[in-house]
């Protein structure tokens, strides 16, 4: 499911800070990066099984393994784990009404404390 419109899209930021945000709102990067792209995670496990709310991001100016780099947020997603597949965002994945607005509450916190020192 891809959080349309959440604005988040628009910002730029420093990778440090924004691996401080992240952090605070339960979403880690991790191993889950490469030089010119970054994903952060948050876990919930459910009883309707296990899903994942991802924000990623695109360096647009440094490099991630220098911790010396610019990024532009992407649309978030949000998926459901599969076992041993892995995670689907697809049309037909029906999630939780409470875990999608709990997920755009996060959003919607991580967008406003990014836009504090967006560049």
């Amino acid at each position: 499911m891809k959080f349309e419109n959440t604005e988040i899209e628009s910002l730029k930021a420093d990778l440090n800070r924004l691996d401080e945000v992240m952090l605070d709102n339960g979403l880690v990067r991790e191993g889950q990066w490469d030089y010119e792209r970054v994903t952060y995670d948050r876990k919930f496990e459910l009883k309707e099984g296990v899903f994942y709310l991802r924000i990623r991001g695109h360096v647009v100016e440094g490099e991630v393994d220098t911790n010396r780099a610019i990024i532009q947020l992407m649309t978030p997603l949000l998926g459901k784990y599969y076992y041993p597949h892995g995670v689907e965002y697809g049309e037909g994945e029906q999630f939780p009404t409470a875990l999608v607005n709990q997920s755009k509450k996060i959003i919607d916190t991580v967008k406003a404390e990014v836009t504090k020192f967006a560049v």
